[in-house]
């Protein structure tokens, strides 16, 4: 048993009610030499899911962004923080599912979408942060 496998079940465990350490400690023992491009994998869909927080991410803060810099006061205060968080939660998703993946892109383990989530998490945080010290200026 690979030591990236027990990892990613174990994460799996830990997250809970997603049911995820099933399918991971499934892929442990019976690994498919061929994986379709359509087909959804566990890692595929935690680097998808990842990306689409962080995408969330980048949309809340851009338009936080925005709406503090038409305005005085802490418009955009809460759409910064939301941001700040769910760009936290892509980087840290998408560089799990990196750090699990042992193949490259194409194999089914997610690698685009963990590196998409890793940098739309790193916007995300920039923007976010850029609005709550904006905020923290103007007040």
């Amino acid at each position: 048993m690979s030591v990236r496998y027990l990892f990613a079940a174990a994460v799996a465990a830990l997250l809970g009610g997603f049911g995820l350490a099933a399918p991971a400690a499934a892929h442990v023992s019976a690994e498919s030499a061929d994986v379709g491009a359509y087909t959804l994998t566990t890692g595929r869909f935690w680097g998808t899911a990842a990306a689409l927080v962080a995408l969330v991410g980048v949309v809340l803060g851009g338009l936080a962004l925005a709406r503090s810099a038409r305005s005085v006061g802490n418009n955009g205060k809460k759409g910064g923080m939301v941001a700040l968080v769910a760009g936290l939660i892509g980087v840290v998703g998408g560089a799990l599912n990196l750090a699990v993946a042992d193949g490259g892109p194409g194999t089914g383990n997610g690698v685009v979408g963990g590196g998409m989530a890793l940098l739309l998490g790193l916007i995300a945080v920039v923007l976010g942060r850029l609005v709550v010290t904006r905020s923290r200026r103007t007040s």
